[in-house]
């Protein structure tokens, strides 16, 4: 798989005062009417567990620049440090977390769950959605950052 080019995004959710979040490849667009998307998420993960119990998810996708806000998600620390310590967040509409500086941010409602090996398919509806005019994305191919300019 890691001949696959692929953007990189940052899905997290919010509970009961708790919140998590864990960089993801997984992500696609499914369908424009009515929108909805999909992520793939680790079972074992807590923020598969979060967006169990909240039955939503923020996805922010990463621009250029941003690889250590990726590797800070993608669990180069502790499991259960604040992975958001410091970086600065917004909410739309379920009261995901989204992350500033991000060049898009998807609010979603999940629709279904599908459980698929040592992963989930999150499969949701498109609630909010924002975008920013940041520059490229940030790519991920062959175990490296990459972007288009």
């Amino acid at each position: 798989m890691r001949k696959w080019a692929t953007g990189v995004t940052v899905v997290a959710a919010a509970v009961d005062g708790q919140r998590h979040g864990m960089t993801v490849s997984s992500f696609t667009s499914v369908s424009l009417e009515p929108p909805l998307v999909l992520v793939a998420l680790r079972q074992e993960s807590r923020t598969h567990a979060l967006v169990e119990r909240a039955g939503h998810f923020g996805v922010s996708v990463l621009a250029r620049g941003q690889e250590e806000i990726s590797n800070r998600f993608a669990g180069r620390e502790a499991e259960d440090a604040d992975r958001f310590a410091g970086l600065s967040t917004a909410t739309l509409v379920t009261g995901a977390p989204l992350l500033e500086g991000s060049l898009a941010w998807f609010d979603c409602r999940v629709v279904r769950a599908v459980p698929a090996g040592t992963h989930t398919i999150f499969l949701a509806e498109v609630v909010a959605a924002r975008a920013f005019d940041r520059g490229a994305p940030l790519l991920y191919f062959d175990r490296q950052y990459r972007s288009l300019v």
